[in-house]
């Protein structure tokens, strides 16, 4: 699985900075042609369950993950656990040198329909499409 490494500075405070990156329902908000759902009762913790849909009418495909790590406001660690999108992400914040944040986005991502051959375009498309969201939620 090709693994995903992001890293986005912002003058936002830690607390705050954690408090966008693991806003479910604005991640599918930040991506074309994609909506959250969460699907466990709040407050969000180690076994929330969401599920990301993408795509427009019935050509859609799911995406649902279960926060298998919760150590707030430093370290998320979800479980991607869908038929077409397997692997894991995790979204660490720490404070930057200057006062602000620094965060460190990591993902294994695999597309069960997609050969091998594949996850390199797949690791650049993720690099760009997540790149982007993650550049989006700390937009001060």
């Amino acid at each position: 699985m090709p693994v995903i490494r992001i890293i986005r500075r912002s003058p936002l405070p830690p607390a705050e900075a954690w408090r966008r990156v693991t806003d479910w329902e604005r991640h599918g908000a930040q991506v074309p042609l994609t909506r959250t759902i969460i699907d466990t009762p709040p407050p969000t913790g180690s076994g929330t369950r969401f599920t990301a849909r993408t795509g427009v009418g019935r050509i859609t495909f799911e995406d649902p993950m279960e926060i298998v790590r919760w150590d707030p406001p430093r370290l998320v660690r979800l479980e991607k656990r869908g038929r077409v999108v397997t692997g894991w992400a995790e979204i660490e914040v720490r404070t930057a040198a200057d006062g602000g944040t620094e965060v460190h986005w990591r993902e294994e991502l695999r597309l069960s329909a997609l050969p091998r051959f594949f996850d390199p375009l797949t690791a650049r498309a993720g690099r760009v499409l997540f790149g982007h969201a993650l550049t989006r939620l700390l937009r001060a």
